[in-house]
């Protein structure tokens, strides 16, 4: 293997309504770079990342993608959160020959020869979600999401799952991607003129801290009538404050609480480098344990080829914080094991319903509905 660094981009932003995540996962992958450089590196390689904040506008994840492709040839990229910021870039990878890491759940039904998917797809977060509402706080259900692909198509999903299972949606509501008070305000108050048993919440950025806090304010019982998410992890809790989250709901392969030596060396590392109190989330794993996942593919393949490094990632495996995942040969995303975590007072998340083993993506629920994960069994 020829002894040049390996080049790669990495386009999570660090400014914009979604950096209060994406910044977690740009450190998690510079920290994962480093970790494998100070080993030796892949094959006696170095990995050498270049670094661009798209500022959480998805038109931008493809400009700046372009100018690393034709300044700095680079052809591998970790990046993207919201599923608009991935499609906008997923042309702009294809048509060039390169490879894009996407560590961050979505909302499913989508294949791309040159996409790894390393964060949850619906049967192993939305699923889990609506079974342990349902079973747990009742039938009936108000869902509220920010107005973009992601939280349409989750909602599609969970509205089938619910009816299905003999409950009922009583109201779908969007919201601005930049909500103001006044928007927000119009959700508090249909909850309130007809309470649900439980909110689904798929909004996302900095809209999240506002609902949950006018949620709080509106004196609504989160022992009585959760918000239920996708989308609300450590660093959106962080930044609501525990007060406005605590007894919430959300649904990941992933909490910071995951009682394990592997979880515990990762926490450890990462807050050291990045601070005692810095949130760490699914996200965030995700886009750490990806950067192991290519560095596999490369040792395999002996080569950073498109190609074959295509050839070599179906069934990459690592020992990750959330424990093994493996790239599934099928369909390039990965078998994860699916938590369910209910915040706590100090803002982090005890783990009350976890699958028994990491559980096969199945982007397109082909299988059944009711696949068994969830049950409140020992938390990981």
């Amino acid at each position: 293997m020829a002894s040049e660094d390996i080049r790669v981009g990495v386009l999570f932003s660090t400014t914009g309504t979604t950096a209060v995540v994406e910044r977690t996962q740009r450190n998690a992958v510079e920290m994962a770079i480093d970790e494998i450089n100070v080993r030796g590196g892949v094959g006696g390689r170095r990995i050498l990342a270049v670094y661009d904040d798209p500022a959480s506008e998805p038109r931008r994840y493809r400009e700046k993608a372009l100018r690393m492709m034709e300044a700095e040839g680079v052809r591998i990229f970790f990046g993207c959160y919201m599923s608009s910021s991935r499609k906008a870039l997923l042309p702009v990878i294809e048509e060039n020959q390169g490879l894009l890491f996407y560590p961050t759940l979505y909302e499913g039904f989508e294949f791309s020869a040159s996409c790894y998917y390393g964060g949850a797809a619906p049967n192993q977060n939305s699923i889990g979600l609506a079974r342990h509402l349902m079973e747990n706080f009742g039938e009936t259900f108000y869902l509220v999401g920010s107005n973009y692909v992601f939280p349409y198509e989750s909602n599609r999903i969970i509205r089938d799952f619910v009816v299905s299972s003999g409950g009922r949606v009583l109201q779908e509501r969007y919201v601005p991607m930049f909500a103001s008070d006044k928007d927000i305000g119009r959700i508090i108050d249909e909850i309130r003129k007809v309470p649900p048993d439980a909110i689904i919440s798929t909004i996302v950025g900095d809209t999240t801290a506002v609902f949950y806090q006018a949620f709080r304010d509106a004196g609504f019982d989160a022992a009585r009538m959760p918000i239920g998410s996708l989308t609300t992890g450590e660093p959106e809790v962080a930044a609501m404050g525990a007060e406005a989250a605590v007894g919430h709901i959300t649904s990941a392969p992933y909490f910071d609480t995951i009682d394990s030596l592997e979880n515990r060396r990762f926490v450890a590392s990462y807050r050291r480098r990045f601070g005692a109190a810095s949130p760490i989330s699914a996200c965030t794993e995700a886009a750490y344990f990806q950067v192991f996942l290519f560095a596999e593919a490369v040792e395999r393949a002996g080569s950073t080829r498109i190609d074959d490094l295509r050839r070599a990632l179906p069934g990459c495996s690592f020992a990750a914080p959330q424990g093994q995942v493996t790239i599934d040969a099928d369909n390039h995303h990965t078998f994860l094991s699916p938590r369910i975590g209910q915040v706590r007072a100090d803002g982090h998340f005890d783990i009350v319903a976890s699958s028994r083993s990491p559980v096969k993506p199945d982007p397109y629920l082909i299988t059944p509905l009711t696949t068994d994960w969830g049950s409140k069994v020992a938390a990981g």
